[in-house]
């Protein structure tokens, strides 16, 4: 089952973790950071283009998948607490607490992005990811009905509410622009 055993890196599809880490550190969509070449130790992380934009706002760093932004934000809160807010919204796999987390290097399953992407949708509510809702026999009687637990609120209003302006923004004006379907 590819979706649940089968680890792959997540690239950019990790970023909104740095960004929410950032986001609940008090900053915001509005709050400036610079797109320039970056050096730590002998890595050199670059945007995907090799352009470089100069002072961006997070929400243009996010939509435009900026990896020296992220980069630079995961060194200011420190991988630690990215990893942590990773955990807490759902990724169970090992990350390593490295400046390279930023860019998604740590591997994941599939169902655990999905489950961690959640919450942004839900409203900032934990979740945990299934397949089966409902089980009936062959007369429709009911075998099986799935009780969600409630999990609890793990993303405060305000901050789901600024990550979802910033991850709209993707579709609008950034990387995902081609996936707006009319």
């Amino acid at each position: 089952n590819r979706a649940v055993a089968a680890k792959r890196q997540p690239g950019s599809a990790f970023k909104p973790f740095v960004y929410l880490t950032a986001i609940e550190r008090g900053l915001t969509p509005e709050t400036v950071r610079e797109d320039k070449p970056i050096e730590i130790k002998d890595w050199r992380p670059e945007n995907y283009n090799h352009e470089y934009f100069g002072p961006v706002t997070l929400r243009r760093a996010l939509a435009l998948s900026l990896n020296t932004v992220s980069v630079r934000l995961t060194l200011e809160s420190g991988p630690t607490p990215v990893m942590r807010t990773a955990h807490r919204l759902g990724i169970a796999s090992k990350l390593n607490p490295n400046a390279s987390i930023a860019l998604g290097t740590s591997e994941v399953s599939v169902i655990e992005i999905v489950g961690a992407y959640a919450p942004f949708a839900n409203g900032g509510l934990a979740v945990a990811p299934h397949v089966v809702e409902r089980v009936r026999s062959l007369d429709g009687k009911l075998l099986y009905q799935r009780t969600p637990p409630n999990l609890g609120r793990i993303i405060e209003p305000r901050a789901v509410a600024m990550m979802n302006v910033m991850m709209q923004e993707t579709l609008l004006t950034g990387t995902a622009r081609k996936a707006d379907i009319p």
